[in-house]
């Protein structure tokens, strides 16, 4: 059986290729990069010490990665004892498909590079590659000493021990700067970093960092987390923002380095030989790995939150920046930086990350689910609302647990609604599904029909099932108790004393079910109706 390292050593040259002309005709889905890996590790008999791949990734292309370190990742030397792999007996087209999806960027207004998973999510394949060979090369996770940082070393001797605590740079006073942004870099005594924290140093720091060196003080910049529609005349071949002016970091980006690193952290602790890299990958990306339903991309960022904190991936962030001021010492951006402002940028860009991404639900947009157009013209809501009215859909009764059933489901409402009850959309403001995602309904910004009479003075969330006698998944009450409250007030959505009601207080209706509104009834901000 192919060892995962080795087929790594097989793909990541291929991200180094000339451009070779040929269009592939494969869809951009996850599937296809499961059905281009099981092909190479069938077709490649390469052992886990393959050295000559190394040497071919050294020598190879005309092109190189955006990221430095990305790209002295790559060029580490294995021991050299199999034969150099021979790329090119692939297919022109799954060449093609390969050299398309490992490389990332964003270019007017559409993202390259990234696929659509099974889950519904959009992912970026370069920063997932990176992070789970990142992984299987184990010294790049060792800690970083600080007799390295406190002489100059070179960019081998930087790699091979990226990512870990630096007590010598941590003696820095660097309090003053940080607690302008509410959180201080911990030290030599704190917490030691975990390996998603190590990980996500390589696959993220880089951007996510530069991203903030210019709008340090602005909350969450615009561009942040940036989602976007398939064009679906394109077969799933275009992808395009849904804002134009989109950084790099998109969402797709966001949940390729954190699957990266959570597939890299679950691969530094399997037992050798590693099982195939398909068969990890269509496990992660469909029911779970071995068998976990909890281990699954849908649940990607609940997994990182319980894996990662502010204080620890600072301290991984503002090593990776130390490092990246030595690799690339003409960035206009990094150029005669202190250690504090380093400090405070590390520490400011992974307090948002944090909070905006991990610590908020996966909404996934209208165009992912299928939605048909709006009819007529929506009508504008008055930010901050003082309300959030909780239902269930009744029907469909069952839990919808899959991007699939779910995406089903809301189009099937949304023909209800228009069709039968002649709304001009569906009425909710969004639908909390039991497969970890939130449904973008009528969104933030528009009145929904979800509540008669209060429309306009809260937001309608909706738990897709019948919830008379049951009770939602913890994961779907977590994201409505939690989760979306805190991240919209945050937005400046909602009010950070906002009310929440079932809809049976306000509407004649048995609305949200008995079991789920005595449940209600328990949290914080649960209120009686105003006369």
């Amino acid at each position: 059986m192919m060892k995962a390292r080795g087929v790594f050593w097989i793909l990541l040259p291929l991200l180094l290729w000339p451009e070779t002309g040929t269009a592939s005709s494969l869809p951009l889905v996850m599937d296809s990069i499961i059905q281009a890996l099981a092909e190479l590790e069938q077709k490649m008999l390469v052992t886990e010490a393959s050295g000559t791949a190394s040497a071919w990734i050294l020598s190879a292309g005309n092109s190189s990665p955006h990221n430095s370190l990305h790209q002295h990742l790559l060029q580490i030397a294995p021991s050299h004892n199999t034969l150099e792999p021979d790329p090119h007996s692939l297919s022109p087209e799954l060449q093609a498909l390969i050299s398309e999806v490992a490389r990332h960027d964003v270019q007017d207004g559409q993202e390259y590079g990234v696929v659509l998973a099974p889950d519904g999510s959009t992912v970026a394949v370069k920063p997932l590659l990176v992070g789970l060979e990142a992984s299987l090369q184990e010294h790049t996770v060792a800690n970083l000493s600080s007799e390295c940082l406190a002489t100059p070393c070179n960019a081998g001797d930087i790699l091979t021990n990226i990512g870990a605590i630096a007590p010598g740079l941590m003696d820095a006073s660097t309090n003053a700067s940080l607690t302008d942004v509410g959180a201080t870099l911990p030290n030599d005594k704190a917490k030691t970093p975990t390996t998603v924290d190590r990980l996500l140093a390589i696959t993220l720091a880089r951007d996510l960092s530069l991203m903030f060196l210019n709008s340090s003080q602005t909350p969450s910049p615009p561009g942040l987390g940036t989602e976007g529609c398939w064009n679906p005349l394109s077969a799933h071949r275009v992808f395009t923002l849904l804002d134009p002016k989109a950084s790099r970091l998109t969402m797709a980006f966001l949940n390729g380095a954190l699957d990266g690193a959570l597939l890299g952290d679950h691969l530094s602790r399997v037992s050798k030989p590693r099982p195939p890299l398909s068969h990890l990958l269509k496990e992660y990306y469909g029911a779970g790995v071995a068998g976990d339903p909890r281990f699954r991309s849908n649940f990607r960022r609940q997994n990182g939150a319980a894996l990662t904190s502010v204080p620890t991936l600072a301290q991984q962030v503002r090593e990776a920046l130390v490092l990246l001021q030595r690799l690339e010492p003409g960035h206009p951006q990094l150029q005669n930086m202190s250690q504090d402002e380093l400090a405070q940028v590390a520490t400011f860009a992974t307090k948002e990350f944090i909070e905006t991404f991990l610590g908020c639900p996966a909404i996934l947009p209208r165009c992912r689910w299928g939605a048909a157009p709006y009819r007529g013209n929506p009508t504008p809501l008055q930010l901050p609302l003082r309300f959030l009215y909780v239902h269930h859909t009744y029907v469909p009764a069952p839990p919808c647990t899959t991007f699939q059933s779910c995406a089903a489901n809301m189009r099937s409402m949304q023909r209800f609604h228009q069709n039968e009850r002649h709304w001009d959309d569906i009425g909710y403001s969004f639908v909390v599904g039991s497969d970890g995602y939130v449904y973008e309904g009528r969104g933030w910004h528009w009145v929904g029909a979800h509540t008669r009479g209060h429309n306009s003075r809260g937001f309608g969330v909706a738990f897709v099932g019948n919830y008379t006698g049951s009770l939602p998944r913890d994961t779907a009450l977590n994201t409505v108790r939690d989760l979306l409250p805190s991240c919209a007030i945050r937005a400046g959505h909602l009010q950070p004393d906002y009310k929440l009601l079932g809809h049976r207080q306000l509407v004649h209706s048995d609305c949200p079910g008995d079991a789920l509104f005595n449940l209600l009834r328990t949290w914080p901000h649960f209120a009686e109706a105003e006369n």
